[in-house]
């Protein structure tokens, strides 16, 4: 019976990806990967769990409406811009963001911004096409992956990733992803307690070969917390309502869903950074 709740919980967190304050639904394109949308800001209680269980899909959670960030961003590039062949309509397979953002990117340089959770199924079905089209892509495209931090679970997973990022073992990303979506173990307390999370994570360290010292350092160093404190901002300033979401350029946002599938996102990505590449 213990086991049985226990994988009831993880199935709870792992769908507890909306907030509970709209109702709304979205559905994706044909064969598109739906999109995980955001998360309350609370530890979950009990009934939230058990709500959260049978939840398929529930609608995003920002501060701002919906509807007046369509308002805001949403709206055409300019004329003198054309995507090959006409195939990709703005506020249909993405969302040109105004005002347009600045970027880390080096000057010849178009920043790719995958925003993404640990626990979300989508991002991990999404991972290997991600880290694919990344030994392909044009040398021009700086790819980064940044983590979205709505809520304590996905803070204590962002905490992880940033830990696995500065210790020079993003490799153990993917390793981590499978861990959740395959094994079932969330890589985190299902309570919310922190220094259990710490324990669960340093495991998952420690069994991929990473010493205890080296984990704890980092873990609550200085660059993992500049790290937690970057995707904060982005977080919030791109808005973000749902993961896996990609930002190119600081200027279009787009999705699996959008872009009508993990290809098609990928040559759309592809497409619109040629078009700043060009600028």
């Amino acid at each position: 019976m213990k086991k049985l709740l226990l994988l009831g919980a993880m199935a709870a967190l792992l769908a507890a990806c909306g907030a509970k304050n709209s109702g709304t639904s979205t559905t994706p394109a044909p064969g598109a990967t739906a999109q995980e949308p955001a998360a309350p800001t609370a530890a979950p209680t009990d009934a939230e769990l058990k709500q959260a269980a049978t939840a398929t899909q529930e609608s995003a959670g920002a501060e701002e409406s919906t509807g007046d960030a369509s308002l805001e961003r949403i709206t055409a590039m300019p004329e003198n811009v054309q995507l090959p062949n006409g195939r990709w309509k703005s506020g249909i397979h993405y969302k040109p963001i105004v005002p347009a953002q600045g970027t880390s990117a080096e000057p010849g340089q178009v920043e790719v911004l995958e925003i993404m959770w640990l626990g979300c199924p989508h991002c991990s079905d999404l991972e290997p096409d991600i880290e694919k089209w990344a030994k392909q892509k044009p040398p021009y495209i700086k790819l980064l992956q940044e983590h979205v931090m709505w809520d304590w679970k996905h803070r204590m997973h962002a905490k992880l990733f940033y830990t696995l990022q500065v210790l020079g073992r993003p490799e153990l990303v993917r390793t981590a992803f499978d861990a959740i979506h395959v094994r079932k173990n969330m890589l985190l307390s299902l309570s919310g307690d922190e220094a259990e999370t710490q324990a669960i994570q340093l495991a998952f360290a420690k069994a991929n070969g990473i010493s205890e010292a080296d984990f704890k350092r980092e873990y609550s160093g200085f660059g993992v917390s500049t790290r937690l404190q970057r995707a904060d901002e982005l977080t919030r300033r791109y808005r973000v309502e749902s993961v896996p979401v990609i930002i190119i350029n600081g200027k279009y946002q787009t999705d699996v869903g959008m872009a009508g599938g993990s290809q098609q996102l990928l040559q759309l990505i592809t497409d619109l950074a040629a078009v700043e590449k060009g600028h």
